[in-house]
């Protein structure tokens, strides 16, 4: 063969990826042997703690290859510091998972300066759940319903400023008028829920359903707590006598402003792939979260654990989620969210 030839020819192949064995390699071929590692932007021991090891022991039998996989904790920020991570740092291979706490893919449109990423780039694996935030009182609190906390202040526990919590307090200031004093500071809901316990607290901001179920279901059977208001994309039937946050809207400002604010519950427990992993092994990782989420003894487990992994979405759906969002929220609205989550 002429030389020349012969180098487009070799030319060809690189531009191809196929003198690449790594890209040459199916999926199968691929995770056959390796290790896929969960980052996780929360701590260890809560919702979104347990949702991930319990599908980290049921993800890898639906995966090509069936590889290992396992959780690794990266909490910080409220998740920032995992999402910027995975973004900027973290392997495109496709060895590499992310779950997010579900406001962080929208703090670039919160306005959250430190968060140096573009949720629309990430590839979106899917979600088990959506999730249901709620207002919630202890019962020794002052107050019955939503109505009495435009009148009675209420001292509210949240871990920072410009944390979830936080936000959908604020988020029920702007739009019923409710006089809640948050306090920032507590580590997490579980140092919070002490505070309510001792009394230091009257309540938290915003629980998930999914959440308190699973870590405090005796709460809910002995009336330790007071359901106020639940926000979320639909009404949760589990709890359909708890007032509906978009029902109680009378102006369409302020509907579209809650629309927008609702989309991270929506999201649910996102999981996510890096931007630039192979789109074959994307494919593939996004099937195998589908047929887990539909897999039985995922479910049966999930439901003992009272963990909520019964509402899934697929990561197409996640990424139209988050496109829709982006392109269409109008820019007074971006304004009104981005005031509400720097609470100025």
């Amino acid at each position: 063969m002429p030389i020349d030839l012969f180098r487009r020819g070799l030319l060809g192949l690189f531009a191809l990826g196929l003198c690449d064995p790594a890209l040459a390699q199916s999926p199968a071929d691929f995770y056959k042997g390796q290790t896929v590692t969960i980052i996780l932007s929360s701590a260890p021991g809560g919702g979104y703690d347990a949702v991930a090891r319990t599908l980290a022991q049921h993800l890898p039998k639906h995966i090509p290859g069936n590889p290992t996989v396992v959780v690794k904790n990266m909490a910080g920020a409220g998740g920032i510091v995992a999402a910027n991570f995975l973004y900027n740092v973290a392997p495109k291979d496709g060895l590499t998972i992310g779950g997010l706490q579900n406001n962080v893919p929208f703090e670039p449109l919160f306005g959250t300066k430190e968060a140096n990423f573009d949720p629309t780039k990430f590839n979106w694996l899917g979600t088990p759940s959506q999730e249901t935030a709620i207002l919630t009182v202890w019962h020794t609190a002052p107050v019955d319903n939503w109505q009495q906390a435009k009148t009675t202040e209420l001292t509210m526990g949240s871990s920072g400023q410009n944390s979830t919590p936080s936000f959908y307090g604020r988020l029920l200031q702007e739009t019923l008028g409710l006089k809640l004093k948050i306090i920032v500071g507590y580590e997490s809901q579980t140092h919070a829920f002490l505070a309510m316990e001792r009394g230091e607290l009257n309540g938290y901001p915003s629980v998930f359903y999914n959440s308190i179920a699973a870590t405090k279901p005796t709460w809910i059977k002995e009336g330790k707590v007071k359901f106020l208001v639940q926000m979320a994309g639909e009404k949760l039937q589990e709890i359909k006598d708890v007032p509906f946050l978009m029902d109680l809207i009378t102006k369409e400002d302020d509907k579209k402003l809650v629309a927008a604010a609702v989309a991270p519950l929506t999201a649910g427990r996102p999981y996510l792939m890096p931007p630039g992993v192979p789109a074959d092994r994307v494919a593939a990782m996004r099937k195998a979260f589908a047929d887990t989420f539909a897999d039985k003894e995922f479910l049966a487990e999930g439901e003992k654990r009272m963990l909520g992994v019964n509402a899934p979405r697929d990561g197409k759906a996640l990424q139209e989620l988050l496109e829709h969002i982006y392109t269409t929220t109008p820019q007074e609205q971006v304004e009104r969210l981005q005031k509400i989550q720097s609470g100025k």
